[in-house]
């Protein structure tokens, strides 16, 4: 399951963040690794980009790009 899966206001685990490297080691240094708790928190009215809070920071992030981001269970 990726983050874009998830509907606004839902939290899951991050399992892990895979596809363009450059695109990993972005998220990677702004803290989306394994384990983070991540929350959808908002999304453009056509529904891209959306906003996901983890690490309290919030990322605007496009939803092609978040397909690249796998959560599991829901929190």
């Amino acid at each position: 399951m990726c983050v874009n899966d998830l509907k606004l206001g839902e939290k899951a685990t991050v399992s892990g963040v895979f596809g363009d490297e450059k695109l990993v080691k972005r998220l990677s240094a702004l803290g989306c690794t394994e384990g983070c708790a991540i929350e959808v928190v908002s999304q453009a009215p056509l529904g891209d980009p959306i906003v996901l809070s983890f690490r309290g920071s919030n990322l605007a992030i496009r939803r092609k790009d978040a397909r690249s981001i796998r959560v599991e269970a829901r929190i």
